[in-house]
């Protein structure tokens, strides 16, 4: 029986400078870059190349960014493994964009004007210094959720754990006062270690309601076609086959949590027996190794990571 495998894709923070430059003598890449280029005006291939990274870690630019490599690294995939598509795709956040463009849901040069928009009215939604996200580790979930209800009972602001990533990392947004608040009673409550987060802009709670009802709008404009490849949706950790549902979770995403561990979980009930981290950084295979430790994980970074997963989706 062949291996059941999932490619998931990640989201923002995995972006990094000169990070498709082992894969550049690929034509697949470079077409797919200059198609972006096309589309939007950005020629992120130079972004790239740059001495320092501002440019890249811009919201505004590093969601289409994301969504360009990881698509160009699935089609240079397929152009590999002659067309060989994986029995499930995910995406972290913004990689569930990848998702739905590698599953023909919708096609890439409609995610690059939705990712685009997605991120002006994330921007638009708070002012860039009002808003906070921070990584609490080494608390249960429940905990996470019982903290931030209680400092949200002190008229400090909005303030929700929004990205459950694995058993024990939980991520909080909201305003700076909040989270900076809720930081302080998490570790009172336990909390091993509280990293905040260099974003500019606290994703996936109530703030972003304002930039949902925008995007509800573009999202209207845009036909969600059934998908060639399930979709596993971040808002419910439920596998998909339908557009509009799938149109509904993109909307809810922006202001309800990311539901990863429940998400990589649902994979291993599905009898998923390697799963792919399709783009750049390794953020996802981190989280997923410690939620579903029985599966193989790969990442297509290099020449050979192609090869590598080919020869174990065919090994007996």
């Amino acid at each position: 029986m062949s291996k059941q495998f999932a490619f998931v894709f990640p989201g923002q923070g995995s972006q990094a400078l000169k990070m498709m430059d082992n894969l550049a003598d690929f034509a697949i890449i470079k077409q797919t870059f200059a198609q972006a280029n096309s589309v939007l005006g950005i020629d992120f291939w130079a972004m790239l190349q740059e001495e320092n990274a501002d440019n890249i870690n811009q919201t505004l630019n590093t969601q289409p960014l994301l969504l360009t490599a990881s698509y160009a690294t699935y089609l240079l995939w397929l152009e590999q493994s002659s067309g060989k598509l994986p029995n499930v795709v995910a995406g972290h956040s913004l990689g569930e964009y990848s998702a739905l463009v590698a599953s023909g849901v919708i096609d890439f040069a409609s995610a690059l004007h939705l990712v685009r928009k997605r991120a002006e009215y994330m921007q638009q939604a708070v002012a860039s210094d009002q808003g906070a996200m921070a990584a609490v580790v080494g608390l249960a979930d429940a905990q996470v959720i019982a903290s931030c209800a209680e400092v949200m009972g002190e008229n400090l602001g909005v303030v929700q754990a929004v990205n459950f990533n694995s058993p024990g990392q939980v991520v909080i947004a909201g305003d700076k006062l909040a989270v900076a608040k809720a930081s302080e009673v998490l570790k009172a409550n336990g909390a091993r270690k509280i990293v905040p987060l260099a974003v500019s802009v606290p994703s996936h709670c109530d703030l972003m309601r304002p930039a949902a009802e925008k995007l509800a709008m573009e999202l209207a404009q845009i036909e969600f076609k059934a998908p060639q490849i399930p979709v596993l949706q971040n808002v419910n950790g439920q596998i998909s086959n339908d557009g509009a549902q799938l149109k509904q979770g993109l909307i809810q995403q922006l202001y309800l949590p990311v539901l990863w561990t429940q998400s990589v979980e649902k994979l291993a009930s599905s009898q998923i027996d390697i799963i792919v981290e399709c783009g750049p950084g390794k953020v996802l295979s981190g989280l997923n190794k410690r939620i579903h430790a029985q599966a193989s994980l790969f990442n297509l970074h290099k020449v050979e990571d192609f090869s590598n997963l080919h020869s174990a989706l065919s090994a007996e």
